[in-house]
């Protein structure tokens, strides 16, 4: 595969990770606009690939994502990445797909565990 085949591929991930995240705000992606509060880091930059402008969204969303669209998965290297690209009290998040695939989401055991616990998961008694 070409390498502009390759970026596009990538991009068009984070494309739909912008909207995801747009649509849990209600609010629209649109990455020709400079004032969206939701942006897709240009491939080759530095940082999360997912980049939030707004101090109150950013608030809001906890995450600095990593996404990754290729066909082999090398989970820990993309945890890395991921890790050295989170901001301090921020959690990493790696959005992986491939071909003909649904995207998965990879995140850290405690904090997935964290979430359920806010969320207001019952106490059960012994069964």
């Amino acid at each position: 595969m070409k390498t502009a085949s390759k970026k596009a591929k990538g991009r068009n991930l984070q494309y739909w990770v912008c909207n995801q995240v747009a649509n849990l705000f209600n609010i629209t992606f649109d990455q020709q606009d400079d004032q969206c509060p939701i942006h897709s880091r240009e491939m080759g930059q530095s940082g999360s690939d997912v980049y939030i402008r707004n101090k109150e969204l950013y608030d809001m969303f906890p995450y600095d994502i990593e996404c990754k669209n290729t066909e082999n998965i090398s989970v820990y290297s993309y945890i890395k990445q991921a890790i050295s690209n989170t901001k301090s009290g921020r959690n990493w998040l790696v959005i992986h797909k491939k071909n003909r695939s649904a995207p998965i989401v990879i995140l850290d055991a405690n904090h997935f565990f964290e979430i359920l616990k806010e969320r207001g998961g019952k106490t059960y008694e012994k069964i």
